[in-house]
């Protein structure tokens, strides 16, 4: 199944090449940029994806996403109340707070929404003790994470993003994160919809301006520091066909907060007016029954192990011609998921993408008469 899922990303990355030769990408006013399709996990255009960059508050996805575990886990409850420590109250008293009090338990839930919607740095660091016992204990818990999504070109110094040699990450790295928040926890990540929150008092907006000018955006974070400049994830969904598309955009090191808004929604309506996202095969789907030799049946089931969603220029998605190349020929013992073979699709006789065919059912060999009887049949085809 992992070599599956590694050889459908690259043809993901062909068609995104394919794709960036039919129409031109934007002009988007940014260090770096990205825009994913989170529906068919394909990467539609980009401007420097793996160019290293401060992060800055975009580091507290990673500590939603690991607080998140920890709930699942049950290792925290959403309305535990948690004492706040001294480090918490008195982190950079410059940068962002939600002002928790030592004096004055919190509850996990009002720690997430100070987190995400108001970008509170002392919320970070009470979620990190909440979870770990410290805060280093948590960055290895960030980084284990980072590690396990294939993040490599990422790591984490800290829960809230303030300036560290140590603290850096990616565009591409951060779609993968911001994707893997939605796809994993969509009930906490309601959340980052919320466009205002009150604590101890003291009500304070989303910095996310898409949440008030967009009706599709329902999330991510933003972000900023000096070296970082403006930086923005943002998520929407919108119609497509029966259903629905995602799409996420990253834009990096803007000059300012107006241009991380208006640079991201330039980057999500162009994705979404100029592309479709379609379902071409379904997971278990036969596409074909070939010849098997020296197999306890005479043909195999192959297909794709898992839904095959592509990302088209619109108008492309109807000319697209599927052509079957296999290796053969096929011999037992087969497992099942093994690749047996690629599906190109093509586009005016060119091939637009080419994806991993599999085996669909397991084959095991036959008697030793029906597999001496093949071999015979194969010496002599």
């Amino acid at each position: 199944m992992k070599k599956f899922i590694a050889a459908l990303a690259t043809s993901v990355l062909m068609l995104s090449a394919a794709v960036a030769q039919t129409l031109p990408a934007p002009t988007i006013a940014a260090k770096s940029w990205l825009l994913l399709d989170a529906t068919s996990g394909q990467i539609i255009a980009s401007q420097d994806p793996n160019a290293r960059i401060e992060p800055a508050s975009l580091t507290k996805i990673m500590t939603a996403y690991v607080t998140f575990a920890a709930l699942r886990d049950k290792k925290l409850d959403i309305n535990q109340m948690v004492n706040v420590s001294t480090k918490a109250w008195k982190v950079d008293a410059s940068s962002s707070k939600m002002f928790i009090d030592p004096a004055t338990p919190v509850k996990i839930n009002d720690l997430l929404h100070g987190l995400m919607v108001q970008s509170g740095n002392d919320a970070a660091v009470a979620l990190a003790e909440a979870v770990a016992g410290d805060e280093a204990a948590f960055v290895v818990m960030m980084n284990h994470e980072a590690q396990r999504m294939g993040l490599t070109n990422t790591r984490f110094a800290n829960p809230h993003g303030l300036p560290s040699p140590e603290n850096y990450s990616t565009a591409q790295d951060l779609s993968v994160l911001a994707k893997r928040v939605i796809l994993d926890y969509p009930e906490f990540y309601k959340i980052d919809s919320v466009k205002s929150f009150t604590y101890n008092k003291i009500t304070q907006p989303n910095r996310n301006r898409l949440l008030w000018l967009d009706p599709t955006v329902d999330g991510m974070k933003t972000g900023h520091t000096e070296a970082a400049g403006y930086c923005m994830i943002a998520s929407a969904h919108r119609p497509n066909g029966a259903g629905e598309r995602r799409l996420i955009s990253v834009v990096l090191g803007t000059s300012s907060d107006q241009a991380r808004t208006q640079e991201s929604q330039k980057l999500l309506n162009w994705g979404f007016q100029n592309f479709d996202t379609v379902k071409l095969y379904s997971k278990g789907q036969a596409i074909a029954t070939p010849e098997i030799w020296k197999g306890s049946k005479g043909t195999v089931k192959i297909g794709f192990a898992n839904d095959v969603m592509v990302t088209v220029p619109k108008g492309v998605a109807g000319k697209m011609k599927p052509l079957l190349e296999r290796k053969d020929p096929l011999v037992a013992p087969l497992a099942e998921n093994s690749r047996v073979g690629s599906l190109k699709m093509m586009v005016d006789g060119k091939p637009l993408l080419e994806l991993p065919v599999v085996a669909l059912e397991p084959i095991t060999q036959a008697s030793i008469f029906g597999r001496a009887w093949d071999s015979m049949r194969l010496w002599l085809k």
